[in-house]
């Protein structure tokens, strides 16, 4: 019977060996859970902010872009009324010249003809 309870004793030894072996990995496994929790918590706050600070550019984004789409409109209204005054500065040019060769061609008639006496 000795026999009997040297070989549960050996048995037993070594279930308490792999018990606390177990025992160890499991506390070395928890360290790892808290330290990858913590890793989480920290992360999912710098989610939390960087979600803030994007809302925030977003805003802002929204708004200079308006402000630019009123930029290009304002542009787009100010060229096209300054082309409008280009034509007809550029009409009123021509009508002018016309005029003014027009005028010229009836003085030079005129005192072709001795109508108007040019030293009066």
């Amino acid at each position: 019977m000795s026999q009997y309870g040297a070989t549960l004793q050996t048995y037993n030894n070594e279930l308490v060996m792999y018990i606390e072996k177990l025992t160890l990995h499991r506390k070395e496994l928890q360290t790892q859970i808290l330290h990858l929790e913590e890793n989480k918590a920290k992360l999912q706050h710098e989610i939390r902010s960087l979600n803030e600070q994007l809302g925030q550019v977003n805003q802002r984004l929204e708004k200079k872009l308006e402000i630019r789409d009123q930029y290009d409109k304002l542009i787009m209204e100010t060229e096209q009324a300054y082309s409008k005054i280009l034509q007809s500065s550029q009409a009123l040019l021509t009508v002018l010249k016309t005029e003014t060769m027009n005028l010229s061609e009836k003085d030079k008639s005129m005192q072709a003809s001795g109508k108007v006496n040019p030293e009066i």
